[in-house]
């Protein structure tokens, strides 16, 4: 899988919605990001592991 950086475009319940580059979105459980992921952060995923950009 290759590296994708991301949006956080919005957060439902438990769920955060990530916008890429292109305007496609994912959805992916909010536990599986990094403390302190709001909307309108800035993710990075290689090996599905994510990171806050600053």
């Amino acid at each position: 899988m290759e590296p994708h950086d991301y949006t956080v475009a919005r957060i439902e319940g438990e769920y955060a919605y990530l916008a890429d580059e292109n305007g496609e979105e994912i959805f992916i459980a909010l536990a599986l990001l990094p403390a302190g992921t709001t909307v309108g952060s800035r993710l990075h995923c290689e090996m599905f592991e994510y990171t806050l950009l600053s």
